[in-house]
């Protein structure tokens, strides 16, 4: 029988909420109309609506240092201390990028982590992530770390095809697993992995109630962070869950008690969802979106960390003490000194992303930047706009990048009609007519520049 209570949350006279039991099923449930695998993922809806619920306290966690480096060649331990230095720059004095992980495994990334730890900054607080045995909680507590990560994958896929478990071995190992993490005096963080493949009321929702219950018998908080580790996750509202960001949110919460602060989202660019996806489990609830700097993560990567700064800042109207002219010294860092190689068309940060080739945007930029500029780049990151010069540039777009030059010599601007202007149009002119194809790259500019002056 159910009864009605005043709930402390809405402050409405609710019924109890129906309380969901493992189901502990002898095949596994893999979601086959959704998830066909010789076709492309399909997305049901159900439209089933859930309230929007977006936290007072929203921010951002990192994992540059762990999802981040297993895509890409690992970082030294010089280059993640200066990394960790410049996020907590970016974070700013109210601490945005709130956390961050780090594998323990290696003598490079302990000795980045113990020199990250001695810099005593509150933001972003270190954590890690291990393998789920007591031998690895013994050595984090030893480094002096509050906090680490624990794999608890929630689908069948992982239950029954990667570890051979049934549901119920599978939550009574990850129970015993957290409880001697607490045991070992840490806080647990459960990676809820692949939960856009688990069933959602089989197996997550009673799994995150005993997580609560264990939370609140030991007193320590145990957090949640859903990982939509393949990217199948959508934000439409009325989508039918596993797939459903809103959903999964909602039902951890109301249906969980999970509360909004220790509630995470992870999730994976596969479907080009990762950020909206990130932004709608912020709107319906969680106060945690994981991150890595410039999507750099698994397969097509993370949802990117300096894509999120600049969704707090659409949606809280300011940017509470972040600084984005780091984000411009971020990328540049990790380009030159990683040697990584960052895509030129990739939002905010690339080569790209504030340049025209056509003669028609330089001409309305020449009047006024903002016509074709997203925001004031310069000021946000450090970032004019600027032109390339090709053969579809024109007399406006080379006027433009010469006046763009000469700001950087302290000259004063020049009209279109400049003699200067009109000998490197010509230049420019005669460069394609001759059969070139490849752009005018700024050093031959720079020297045709000096030589007409």
């Amino acid at each position: 029988m159910q009864h009605i209570r005043l709930s402390d949350k809405t402050q409405k006279l609710e019924q109890d909420p129906y309380i969901y039991q493992l189901q502990d099923v002898k095949e596994p449930e893999l979601f086959r109309e959704m998830f066909p695998y010789t076709e492309t993922p399909k997305i049901a809806f159900n439209y089933r609506r859930v309230p929007e619920n977006m936290p007072e306290d929203i921010f951002i966690t990192d994992t540059s240092f762990r999802d981040g480096q297993q895509s890409r060649t690992p970082y030294t331990t010089e280059q993640m201390i200066h990394i960790y230095k410049l996020l907590h720059k970016l974070g700013g004095k109210h601490g945005m990028i709130r956390q961050t992980e780090f594998f323990v495994y290696s003598e490079k990334d302990r000795a980045a982590l113990e020199k990250c730890m001695e810099l005593d900054y509150d933001f972003p607080e270190i954590t890690t992530w291990i393998r789920a045995n007591k031998k690895d909680f013994e050595l984090v507590k030893s480094i002096g770390v509050a906090e680490t990560g624990v794999l608890v994958s929630c689908s069948d896929y992982h239950i029954f095809h990667k570890m051979g478990l049934t549901r119920a071995q599978a939550l009574d190992k990850y129970l015993g697993i957290v409880s001697d993490c607490i045991e070992a005096g840490l806080r647990p963080r459960c990676h809820f992995e692949d939960i856009t493949r688990a069933d959602f009321y089989g197996f997550v929702v009673p799994f995150a109630a005993k997580l609560m219950e264990l939370s609140k018998d030991s007193g320590v908080p145990i957090k949640i962070r859903a990982c939509d580790t393949m990217g199948y996750g959508v934000p439409y509202p009325g989508a039918a869950l596993p797939r459903s960001v809103s959903g999964i949110i909602y039902g951890l919460m109301h249906h969980a008690d999970v509360p909004s602060e220790m509630l995470e989202w992870h999730g994976h660019n596969d479907f080009y969802k990762g950020v909206v996806n990130a932004t709608t489990a912020w709107m319906y609830g969680a106060s945690a979106v994981n991150c890595s700097l410039l999507g750099i993560g698994e397969r097509t990567g993370n949802v990117p960390l300096e894509a999120m700064v600049f969704e707090y800042a659409s949606l809280r109207g300011h940017l509470n003490g972040m600084n984005t002219q780091v984000i411009t010294e971020l990328a540049e860092y990790i380009q030159n000194e990683t040697n990584y190689n960052l895509p030129p068309m990739t939002p905010f940060v690339g080569a790209n992303f504030n340049l025209t080739r056509a003669g028609i945007h330089a001409d309305g930029m020449m009047k006024d930047p903002e016509i074709y500029n997203i925001f004031d780049t310069e000021t946000i990151l450090n970032r004019p706009p600027k032109v390339s010069i090709t053969n579809t540039s024109g007399i406006a777009g080379i006027g433009f990048w010469v006046n763009d030059y000469r700001r950087k010599l302290g000259e004063s601007e020049l009209p279109k009609t400049a003699p200067i202007i009109q000998k490197i149009a010509e230049w420019v002119t005669e460069e394609y007519d001759n059969g070139r194809i490849t752009i005018i790259s700024d050093d031959e500019m720079i020297a045709k520049y000096h030589e007409f002056s």
